[in-house]
């Protein structure tokens, strides 16, 4: 082994395995080996968060016989560590001459040319990868434990969490399986929405607590049974304060990470309905009651309570919901959802301005049902952290439900929309046989 040689290896290791063995084995060959850890942050930039927190990974890696030392690399990019370190050597697998890091790997040896230091690239160990390793766990299921904790990991990590609703298992199955590549990153929804709104629609009943919570948990755990990512459930005003340790007891035994509970009381009417009369909001104290029941109710402190303010919907302005955000925050709220029927996001991102100059750092909550035209880079830039697309999966089926009815009806036979659905190969394909 060659002495006082620094060597310079890049990983995320979410899941240790002989390829990462076989590469650092590799790298002590040539010197002292420096691992530069990527944090959770850095892969969470390109796909999903890992499966183990940094600090785990470090201890993993460190102890490791080949590694000298472990730092963190704070993104994609080697360039900085490798300024900082000037390595005489960086050895990576020649698994990255294609795909996206072909530009990570040419910044490399532009990099290294500096002080003429040196690419060794070993032939990659095949068929073996985290993710490879990540998704067979996955097909084993999630614990309810690690299920609660993830949502609070990716909002720590992620620059903003994206939540879609899911009305029954098939559209769970959608969120946890699609993927699409966007600038050479991998994009895909981090969990799933549970809505009293779509909820209660895909029984043929009104939006208006008809549907018992016992009935919505009945059919939530059928969703956990096939799915692994973390779910928020609309508890719309969370009832009485009396039943919410039930609620609450019955939510964390099924794996949900978070509740959103309104600061509305009174027979429930949909805040996106224009006609809000006879709706009343709840007085900011006894709302901040229920904030407390639920975080000395709850097993865990990952489980997230967010409390919904709804000042806006009801005509009670900026200086109320400041107000009303600013105790629930004391009373101990994770996070604060504003709600807005506006068509653009100008009173919410108002709000967020004055939110943040008033010192609280309380994540927020946008669900941009009204201001669908908002990007998710402003909803980041005014200081949200996480967005919820409450209702458009429903709403994409109904009509295209009906419109296959339709065809049927009009031409007494099916072929004319066999273009219009998928195969039934795909939906059979979405479903795993064991």
């Amino acid at each position: 082994m060659k002495e006082n040689k620094k060597v310079y290896v890049g990983l995320a290791v979410d899941i240790i395995h002989e390829g990462h063995i076989n590469i650092l084995k590799t790298a002590s060959s040539y010197g002292d080996v420096i691992v530069g850890l990527l944090t959770d942050a850095a892969i969470a930039s390109y796909k999903n968060i890992p499966y183990l927190n940094f600090e785990r990974r470090r201890i993993i890696v460190q102890n490791i016989k080949y590694v000298k030392k472990v730092i963190p690399q704070n993104s994609l990019s080697y360039v900085p560590n490798l300024n900082l370190l000037k390595p005489d050597f960086v050895v990576h697998g020649d698994d990255w001459k294609k795909g996206v890091q072909q530009q990570t790997r040419r910044d490399v040896i532009k990099t290294l040319k500096k002080w003429s230091g040196k690419l060794i690239e070993p032939n990659y160990t095949k068929n073996v990868s985290s993710t490879m390793i990540k998704n067979k766990i996955l097909e084993i299921g999630s614990s309810p434990q690690n299920r609660i904790s993830r949502l609070k990991r990716l909002m720590s990590t992620k620059k903003i969490v994206r939540i879609l609703e899911s009305h029954n298992s098939l559209t769970g199955l959608i969120i946890e399986n699609l993927k699409i590549s966007k600038r050479k990153k991998e994009i895909e929804f981090d969990g799933m929405w549970s809505s009293s709104l779509t909820d209660s629609a895909t029984k043929g009943l009104p939006d208006n607590s008809s549907l018992s919570f016992s009935a919505r948990i009945s059919s939530l755990n059928d969703l956990m049974d096939v799915t692994t990512k973390p779910l928020v459930f609309d508890a719309d005003n969370g009832g009485q304060i009396e039943h919410i340790p039930f609620l609450i007891r019955s939510l964390e035994r099924s794996g949900v990470s978070a509740i959103i509970m309104e600061d509305k009381i009174g027979l429930k009417k949909n805040s996106l309905f224009k006609n809000q009369s006879g709706a009343k909001q709840d007085k900011p104290n006894l709302f901040a009651k229920k904030i407390k029941k639920i975080c000395n109710t709850r097993q865990s402190n990952n489980f997230m309570v967010i409390a919904r303010i709804e000042s806006f919907i009801l005509g009670k302005g900026l200086s109320d919901a400041l107000r009303r955000a600013e105790i629930y925050s004391k009373a101990g709220a994770d996070a604060i959802l504003i709600h807005s029927k506006e068509k653009t996001p100008s009173e919410i991102f108002t709000f967020a301005k004055k939110f943040r100059r008033s010192k609280h750092f309380v994540p927020l909550v946008s669900v941009p049902s009204t201001y669908s035209k908002v990007y998710e880079k402003d909803l980041i830039k005014n200081g949200f952290k996480l967005v919820i697309y409450a209702n458009q999966l429903l709403r994409a089926a109904y009509p295209a439900m009906q419109n296959a009815a339709k065809s049927i009806l009009n031409n007494s036979r099916a072929f004319e929309i066999d273009k219009k659905i998928i195969p039934i190969k795909e939906i059979i394909s979405l479903i795993k046989n064991d």
